[in-house]
């Protein structure tokens, strides 16, 4: 049997395909951008939470230990190193919200961004981690850093009280 070779294409190979496509033919072109915009719509508050919370309760402190100590140019203590690993961590979800603004889809870029939210603080609230002993105040610096930029960015004073109601409802020690 055969195997159908669009299942056996890498991410970037259909990157150009797309591309191509749409440079041949608009009405096609249209349609994927179509496609995309709807794909880009579905937002997960509670999926993208889970990710979160998952991500960085994997953090090892095997690892932290591993990385913190004595440097060539100087020492990185374990508390220091543990916010880097934190930032590191999260850093894909605080450009996601970045990247939704950047698209003009603020909706988007207030939801994303309360997903995100909300799986920092449930690891900081619930987590086990060795790791989150090392990493006490980080949580909270990480996600007022998110909360910061979103809000910097948004100039709707509706999305504004809608974070504000969701984070007492969702995160009420941080709201």
């Amino acid at each position: 049997m055969k195997t159908k070779l669009i299942e056996k294409i890498s991410g970037d190979e259909a990157l150009k395909i797309l591309r191509r496509l749409a440079e041949k033919d608009p009405k096609i072109g249209k349609q994927i951008e179509n496609m995309a915009e709807q794909i880009l719509k579905e937002i997960d508050i509670e999926g993208i939470s889970d990710e979160v919370y998952f991500v960085l309760d994997q953090i090892q402190v095997e690892e932290l230990w591993d990385r913190a100590g004595p440097k060539r140019d100087g020492y990185t203590s374990p508390e220091d190193m543990a916010v880097e690993m934190m930032e590191e961590v999260l850093e894909p979800y605080n450009e996601g919200v970045v990247r939704y603004l950047k698209l003009g889809m603020a909706e988007e870029a207030k939801l994303y961004c309360m997903g995100v939210l909300k799986g920092i603080y449930q690891f900081d609230q619930e987590s086990k981690s060795e790791f989150k002993s090392w990493a006490i105040d980080v949580g909270g610096e990480c996600f007022g850093y998110l909360l910061r930029k979103w809000q910097h960015e948004t100039n709707k004073e509706d999305d504004l009280i809608e974070m504000k109601q969701f984070l007492k409802k969702e995160c009420p020690k941080w709201a």
